[in-house]
C-alpha cells in the first residue's frame, strides 16, 4: 500500500504564499509513484490522453491545477480570466465536451464555461459590465419617431448654414425665436473659423466656434453643401463634415444635431452643365444620411416636399433655380416641424 500525503492549504494572499510547497509536495509525489516520466511527457488527464491546461489561471485567483476535464478528453480553459476573481477552476465541462467561456467582459459570466451538459455555446460576455447570460449586444436604434411640433421648439436651437439658412432667418419667422450663425457663401470647409455672428454691443464679429463655446443650445440645425459643389469630391467633402460633426458634439454634448440634406436646384439649372448638379447633390446627401446615428444626430431631407416628378426643385418655388421664394420658406419650415424629436 503506497503512502497517502494530505496538503491542506488556506485562502491566503491568493495562494502565492504557497506557491513552494504545492511544487514540493507535486515532485515527492511523482517520485514516490514513478510518474514523472508521464509528466514529461505531457500527458494532462489521468488517463494519459487529455491536452493539459495552459496554467494560466483566471484574474488573480486562477486555477491552481490547470488542466483539461477529470476524464482527460475536454479542452482545457483559456485562462483569460472572468472580471476581478475569475473562475478558480476554469476548464471545460464537467463532462470534458463542452467550450469555455472567454470571460471578456469587465465583470463577465463568473463561470465562464459552456452549458452544464458541454453541449451549449458560452455567452462572450462583452457588455461594459458583462451580461451573465451571453444576450449580445444592446440593439440598434430603430427608425426616428418624429413628432410635430410648434414654433416654440425651436426657441433653445441655432441654424449653422449658408445662403439658404439665411433665407429661413428673413422670411421663416424664426428671427425672434431662434439663434442663426448663417452667411452667404458659408462652407463645410471654413464653418468654424468664420466671423459671421453679431455680438451685442460691439461692433466686431465672433466666430461660430467662438459662439459656440458662449452660448448652450438643445438642436442645431446644419446646412451646407451647395457652396462647396465645385471643391474637391465626394469623399473628401464628407472626410471634412465627419469632423464638422465630432466638433459641433464636442462643442454642444447635450444638442440634438439635424444634418439637413443639401436641398436640390431644378432640373433647368442641373442641366446646364457646372458643377451645380442634382447628381453631385444626391450622391452628397446619400453619405450624410450615413452620419446620422438616430440617437443624437439624424438625417433631414426636406427634398420629396419641394421637388417635383423630374427630381429637381419645383421651378415655381425659386427664383433663380437654386433658392427659394420668401413664400416657400414656409414649406421647410412646416417639414422641420413635422420631424422633430421631443426628448
Amino acid at each position: 500500500m503506497g503512502a497517502v500525503g494530505f496538503l491542506y492549504l488556506n485562502y491566503v494572499d491568493h495562494w502565492q504564499v504557497y506557491a513552494g510547497t504545492v511544487e514540493q509536495a507535486k515532485a515527492l509525489y511523482l517520485e514516490f509513484t514513478g510518474r514523472g516520466d508521464e509528466r514529461e511527457n505531457g500527458s494532462g488527464s489521468p488517463g494519459g490522453t487529455g491536452e493539459p491546461g495552459d496554467g494560466t489561471g483566471n484574474g488573480e485567483v486562477g486555477n491552481p491545477e490547470g488542466i483539461g476535464s477529470p476524464d482527460g478528453t475536454g479542452e482545457p480553459g483559456d485562462g483569460t480570466g472572468n472580471g476581478e476573481v475569475g473562475n478558480p477552476e476554469d476548464s471545460g465541462n464537467p463532462d470534458g465536451k463542452g467550450e469555455p467561456g472567454n470571460g471578456t467582459g469587465e465583470v463577465g459570466n463568473p463561470e465562464g464555461s459552456g452549458n452544464p451538459n458541454g453541449t451549449g455555446e458560452p455567452g462572450d460576455g462583452t457588455g461594459s459590465d458583462g451580461n451573465p447570460d451571453g444576450a449580445g449586444q444592446p440593439e440598434e436604434p430603430g427608425p426616428p419617431e418624429y413628432v410635430t411640433v410648434e414654433d416654440d421648439y425651436f426657441s433653445d436651437a441655432v441654424f449653422i448654414g449658408d445662403s439658404r439658412t439665411v433665407g429661413m432667418y428673413e422670411y421663416g419667422e424664426l428671427e425672434e425665436i431662434s439663434t442663426f450663425y448663417a452667411s452667404t457663401g458659408l462652407t463645410v470647409y471654413k464653418l468654424f473659423d468664420s466671423a459671421i455672428v453679431n455680438v451685442p454691443g460691439q461692433k466686431q464679429k465672433i466666430t461660430v466656434e467662438e459662439a459656440l463655446q458662449n452660448n448652450s443650445f438643445s438642436k442645431i440645425y446644419l446646412m451646407v453643401g451647395i457652396n462647396e459643389m465645385g471643391t474637391g469630391t465626394v469623399e473628401t467633402f464628407i472626410e471634412k463634415y465627419k469632423e464638422v460633426v465630432a466638433h459641433l458634439q464636442e462643442l454642444q454634448p447635450e444638442a440634438i444635431l439635424y444634418i439637413q440634406g443639401i436641398m436640390k436646384v431644378t432640373t433647368k439649372r442641373s442641366e446646364q452643365g457646372d458643377y451645380i448638379n442634382n447628381e453631385g447633390i444626391i450622391a452628397r446627401n446619400q453619405e450624410l444620411e450615413k452620419l446620422a446615428d438616430n440617437r443624437q444626430v439624424f438625417y433631414l431631407d426636406v427634398n420629396p416636399v419641394i421637388c417635383d416628378e423630374t427630381g429637381g426643385l419645383v421651378e415655381d418655388y425659386t427664383f433663380d433655380g437654386v433658392h427659394l421664394k420668401a413664400k416657400y420658406i414656409q414649406i421647410w419650415k412646416d417639414y422641420l416641424k413635422q420631424h422633430a424629436i421631443q426628448k
